[in-house]
């Protein structure tokens, strides 16, 4: 007898964590299917998203642009929801057995609280939840039997190398900022690095 697909609600679909998770499900051969989409304001992307995969539902968060958006060739089995609540609502619908957490910044927080107090497996790459309420997560997703996997590139690296072995093996996990402006300074040159010089990412705006 057939098994069913694992139902997957992505929140952040048209962020790069989520534009891949889309991937991946596309290439999964029917063994994943997406649930629900949520995005901020791309909604046109978002609406481009759902043609393609066809969700239950999909959430924008911003309602300005929401209301901008000519939204007649949604499929008509897919249910639009507007305003950053119904994340919350997303994240603990029961067609979803798996929510990736991919929302920038501490607007991921509740929508991950919620999936987890749902007792799902949540795909984490939200790294603002964690930071912000890590042992309350941890205890939360111990008591509702939830699972947290990272996905961002570095965590989910540690999270599979710690897997291939045995918790007694491990004295501690050092990260590097191999990939930073500082990896090929001296010492002496270490030492003047300032603040200013370590928030000037060439990519990312960082907050001090």
């Amino acid at each position: 007898m057939p098994t069913r697909p694992t139902n997957i609600a992505v929140l952040g679909s048209t962020g790069s964590i989520g534009r891949n998770t889309l991937e991946v499900i596309a290439a999964s051969n029917g063994s994943m299917k997406v649930a629900a989409l949520a995005a901020h304001a791309n909604t046109a992307l978002l609406l481009r998203q759902a043609q393609a995969v066809r969700p239950k539902a999909v959430a924008v968060t911003d309602p300005a642009a929401a209301g901008r958006q000519d939204w007649s060739a949604l499929p008509k089995e897919t249910e639009l929801l507007v305003g950053a609540e119904n994340l919350v609502r997303l994240a603990a619908d029961e067609s979803a057995d798996i929510v990736v957490s991919a929302i920038v910044g501490s607007a991921g927080l509740r929508s991950t609280w919620a999936a987890l107090e749902a007792g799902k497996t949540v795909a984490l790459a939200n790294k603002e939840s964690l930071v912000v309420g890590g042992p309350l997560m941890t205890e939360l997703a111990r008591r509702k039997n939830a699972h947290i996997i990272p996905v961002d590139s570095e965590h989910s690296a540690v999270f599979q190398a710690l897997r291939a072995g045995r918790r007694e093996e491990v004295r501690r996990v050092v990260l590097t900022a191999s990939g930073g402006p500082f990896r090929s300074l001296s010492l002496e040159q270490l030492a003047q690095v300032t603040v200013a010089d370590a928030l000037a990412h060439p990519t990312w705006a960082m907050g001090p």
